[in-house]
């Protein structure tokens, strides 16, 4: 939103960790929360951020609460963990992973009480600030189609459908993939204004 400023903290893996563990019990859309634990195992050895936004509670703005998140990582072309290597696998001919880094976005949300305010838009901005500094190409995203809301939000961050993957009983529950390359021409497009610090 124009004139505000988003105050974005990045996170260690294992602080990081259990900070998702604790915001995701305010997220009611996902089937399955995920624990510290694994979050930690998908991201020991491969690169990745983790990232919170914060907000002031409106009725007492001296507080300050995490209110939307966003976690990514490198997927390869090989990989051993059997989840990855179906994603992987069900993204070839959608994505080249030859001689190019390919950043996974792969858990994030906004509470429902502070969406529609920018704080995603934000993080997203973040990623691929983050992403391009460190050498990554695409950024991949894979959702349902029933999330119209997040869908929404991706095709207004410009995020192009790569991939959709129809379920044979309810069109709801088909899987949408989502991708953007990333270079310098997209940092030209953002438009947020974000302070970052380092969690500790």
């Amino acid at each position: 939103m124009e004139g505000r400023t988003y105050r974005i903290k990045q996170y260690p893996l294992e602080l990081g960790a259990l900070e998702i563990q604790y915001i995701e019990e305010f997220f009611g859309e996902f089937d399955r929360k995920k624990t510290a634990n694994e979050i930690s195992a998908r991201l020991e050895g491969r690169a990745h951020i983790i990232q919170i936004a914060e907000d002031r509670l409106p009725d007492d703005p001296t507080q300050i609460v995490p209110v939307s998140f966003k976690v990514g990582h490198e997927i390869f072309a090989e990989e051993s963990d059997l989840k990855l290597g179906d994603l992987v696998a069900r993204l070839k001919g959608a994505v080249d992973f030859e001689g190019r880094r390919v950043l996974y976005s792969w858990i994030g949300g906004t509470r429902s009480d502070w969406r529609g305010q920018g704080h995603f838009r934000a993080l997203t901005e973040q990623q691929e600030a983050w992403a391009l500094e460190e050498g990554f190409k695409e950024v991949v995203v894979k959702t349902k189609n029933k999330f119209y809301g997040m869908r929404g939000t991706l095709t207004h961050l410009n995020f192009d459908v790569v991939k959709y993957e129809r379920d044979p009983v309810d069109n709801r529950e088909s899987k949408v993939y989502l991708s953007k390359r990333v270079g310098p021409e997209v940092l030209q497009g953002h438009q947020s204004e974000r302070k970052i610090t380092q969690a500790v």
